[in-house]
C-alpha cells in the first residue's frame, strides 16, 4: 500500500518508508533517548537546582509566548519547520493540531509531539531547538537604585539556519542588578535572595553571596536568570559594614553617583562622578577650583544613615583626600576672604540656601 491511512482517512503525503528506513529511524530514536537520559554535570546545576551556566540553562529553559522554535521530524518534511509560541502558549502542527508549549522544556515538547505523531507515523524522531528566545523580564527589589522590573536580553540562541552560532550576553544575576542601576550604599550583597517560580507558581528562595564574587578567589559562576525570576537585595543590618571602596569598584555598584559641588569651582552644580571618587576628584570633575577658591576650608556635607546632617571642614590645598563620595553629598568651596563657609554659602543663590538652613540650631 502506497499511502498511510489513519482513522478511516487517507493522507497521500504520509507515505510509508521501506523497512530499511524503519530500522534507521528506530536507531535514531534509540540514540536520542539514550542521549536525553545522560545526567547533568554538577558544574551545570547547583545543589539548589538553580542553573549555573548557559549550556545547562538551555536544556532546562521553560518555553513561553514569543519563543521561536525549529521543529524537525526526521524524514517527514511535512512536519518540519519553524514555529513561534503564540500568546496563548501553543503551537499548531499539521494533522495533530494545537500543542501546548508553555511550561515545557524543548525535550518535553519534543516528547509530546512524538507521542501525538506515533499514531500517524512510523517511529517518528522529533527534535525541538530554540532559535530565538523571548526577552527575559525579572523583578529586582530592595537596595538597588531603580527597583522594579527589568528586561534583559534573552539567553544566547543556538544554531542559525547557516549553522553558525549567535553569541550574545546571557541574562545573568549581575546584569540584572546593573540594569536596576546598581546597588545602594546600604546593600547587603552577602544575602541576595533569588526566587524562581515553577509552572505551578511554587518557589523556593535561594540565598546568594555576591560578596564572595569580589572578595574571594573562589568565585561561583554568575547565575543564569529565567523569565519571571525575582531578586531581592536586603539592607545591611545596623552596625554591620562592608568594604565600601571595594564595592564601589565592583560591577554591582552604580556607574555614577550624584554630588553637588558649589562655590568657587569653574562649573558649579550637580555632577556625576564614579562611586569610588574622592572629594578632590568631584571638585576636579566640576571644572576645578577658581583662582579665588579657599581650598583650606572646603565644606563637606552628608546625610548619614539616621537622616542627620553631618558637616566637616576639609583641607584640599593639595587636591588629595581619603574621603569617598556618596550619592547626595554636597561640597562647598568657599571664596578667599570669607570668614567661614556658612558666610559664603549664605550669599549663594537657591537651592543652596536650603542646605544653609540645615545648619541652623
Amino acid at each position: 500500500m502506497n499511502c498511510f491511512h489513519a482513522k478511516g482517512k487517507s493522507y497521500p503525503m504520509l507515505c510509508l518508508r521501506n523497512l530499511q528506513k524503519f530500522h534507521y529511524s528506530f536507531a535514531l530514536a534509540l540514540i536520542a533517548c539514550t542521549t536525553a537520559s545522560l545526567p547533568t554535570t554538577a558544574q551545570s546545576i547547583s545543589a539548589s537546582g538553580i542553573v549555573l551556566n548557559a549550556e545547562a540553562a538551555r536544556s532546562s529553559y521553560i518555553l513561553g509566548p514569543g519563543d521561536h522554535l525549529d521543529i524537525t521530524v526526521f524524514e517527514y518534511e511535512e512536519f518540519t519547520g519553524s514555529k513561534v509560541v503564540l500568546p496563548d502558549g501553543t503551537i499548531t502542527m499539521p494533522l495533530i493540531g494545537i500543542v501546548l508549549a508553555t511550561g515545557k522544556t524543548t525535550q518535553q515538547l519534543a516528547t509530546e509531539i512524538n507521542r501525538r505523531l506515533t499514531s500517524l507515523l512510523v517511529n517518528p524522531v522529533v527534535t525541538v531547538n530554540l532559535m530565538m528566545l523571548r526577552p527575559v523580564v525579572v523583578n529586582v527589589a530592595g537596595e538597588v537604585q531603580r527597583p522594579g522590573k527589568v528586561q534583559l536580553r534573552s539567553l544566547s540562541t543556538t544554531n542559525s539556519s547557516e549553522g553558525g552560532n549567535i553569541a550574545e550576553a546571557n541574562p545573568t544575576l549581575t546584569i540584572a542588578i546593573m540594569q536596576a542601576g546598581g546597588i545602594t550604599q546600604d546593600a547587603d550583597i552577602r544575602q541576595v535572595i533569588l526566587r524562581r517560580y515553577d509552572p505551578d507558581g511554587i518557589s523556593q528562595p535561594i540565598t546568594i553571596n555576591l560578596w564572595d564574587a569580589i572578595s574571594s578567589e573562589n568565585v561561583a559562576p554568575d547565575l543564569i536568570l529565567q523569565d519571571g525570576d525575582s531578586i531581592y537585595v536586603p539592607k545591611l543590618a545596623a552596625n554591620d559594614t562592608l568594604d565600601r571602596r571595594l564595592i564601589a569598584r565592583s560591577s554591582f555598584a552604580p556607574a555614577t553617583v550624584r554630588v553637588r559641588v558649589v562655590g568657587e569651582v569653574n562649573s558649579p552644580g550637580e555632577v556625576q562622578v564614579p562611586p569610588s571618587s574622592s572629594l578632590s576628584s568631584a571638585v576636579a570633575i566640576a571644572g576645578g577650583p577658581t583662582d579665588d577658591a579657599r581650598l583650606s576650608h572646603v565644606a563637606f556635607v552628608r546625610m548619614n544613615e539616621n537622616g542627620k546632617i553631618e558637616r566637616q571642614e576639609i583641607d584640599l590645598r593639595n587636591l588629595v583626600d581619603n574621603y569617598q563620595v556618596q550619592d547626595g553629598d554636597v561640597i562647598i568651596v568657599p571664596k578667599t576672604g570669607a570668614t567661614s563657609f556658612l558666610d559664603f554659602a549664605g550669599r549663594l543663590l537657591s537651592p543652596l540656601g536650603v542646605i544653609l538652613n540645615l545648619f541652623k540650631p
